[in-house]
C-alpha cells in the first residue's frame, strides 16, 4: 500500500471563533498539533482558560486529514455523539491536517436537545474553520551524503533545484551532509547525484 506524499493544508495561526445558539456560547478554539502530546497540551490549555465553562469538546487529526489513524474525538460531558464526532466529521471535511478543534461551551439555559446540539458544535467548527489562515505542508524526508570537499559545491547546488536544503554538515576526512527534501523529489535527486559523481557519491535515505 503506497503512502500519500502529496502536500495537505495545516494552521498557520490559532483562531477562536465564537457562536451563539439559544443563549449558549460556543467557542471554538483551533491549533497548529502535530502530534498528541500537542493535542494533550492544547486541551488542557483551554480548560484553564474557561475553567468554569460546561463543557470542553474536542476533535483533532494530529497528521494527513485522510489519516483514520491519528484523530480522536470527546464529548466531555455532552450526550454521547452530539459533540465530538460531528466536530470530527468537521475536521476531516476540511482537508486541513494537523489541527485540534476544542468547543467551549456556557450553558445558556435552553436545552437544545441532540440535533441541536450536533448542529452547534459541527457549525461551530465549520464558522471558525472559514477563518483559519492555512499553509500548503509538503512533506519531506532526510537523506545523508558522503562526499569529497570539492564534490560540495556541486551538490548543494543540485540539491537547491531540487526544493531541498542541508540541515547538517559534519567535516572530517570526508564531508557528511544530511539533507532534507520533498518525498516526490528524493530519487530523481539521488539518481542525480550518483551521475553527477560518476557513482561515487551514492545518498542513502534515513531509516
Amino acid at each position: 500500500m503506497s503512502v500519500n506524499t502529496s502536500p495537505y493544508l495545516i494552521p498557520v495561526n490559532n483562531l477562536e471563533f465564537e457562536t451563539i445558539v439559544n443563549r449558549s456560547r460556543f467557542i471554538c478554539s483551533l491549533k497548529h498539533c502535530s502530534d498528541n502530546a500537542q493535542v494533550k497540551s492544547f486541551i488542557e490549555q483551554i480548560r484553564q482558560q474557561y475553567p468554569d465553562a460546561s463543557h470542553h469538546c474536542y476533535a483533532f487529526v494530529s497528521a494527513r486529514p485522510e489519516d483514520s489513524q491519528n484523530y480522536g474525538f470527546s464529548d466531555d460531558g455532552e450526550p454521547s455523539g452530539t459533540a465530538g464526532r460531528p466536530m470530527l466529521a468537521v475536521l476531516q471535511g476540511s482537508n486541513i491536517g494537523e489541527v485540534c478543534a476544542v468547543v467551549t461551551r456556557y450553558f445558556g439555559g435552553v436545552k437544545l436537545g441532540t440535533g441541536g446540539l450536533q448542529r452547534a458544535y459541527g457549525n461551530s467548527v465549520r464558522q471558525a474553520l472559514l477563518e483559519l489562515p492555512t499553509t500548503l505542508k509538503i512533506p519531506t524526508e532526510q537523506v545523508f551524503i558522503t562526499c569529497d570537499y570539492q564534490q560540495v559545491k556541486d551538490i548543494e547546488h543540485t540539491l537547491l533545484g531540487f526544493d531541498g536544503v542541508v540541515i547538517n554538515q559534519y567535516y572530517a576526512i570526508d564531508v557528511n551532509l544530511e539533507v532534507e527534501l520533498p518525498i516526490p523529489n528524493i530519487a530523481k535527486f539521488c539518481q542525480r547525484i550518483t551521475e553527477l559523481t560518476s557513482g561515487r557519491v551514492v545518498p542513502t535515505k534515513k531509516n
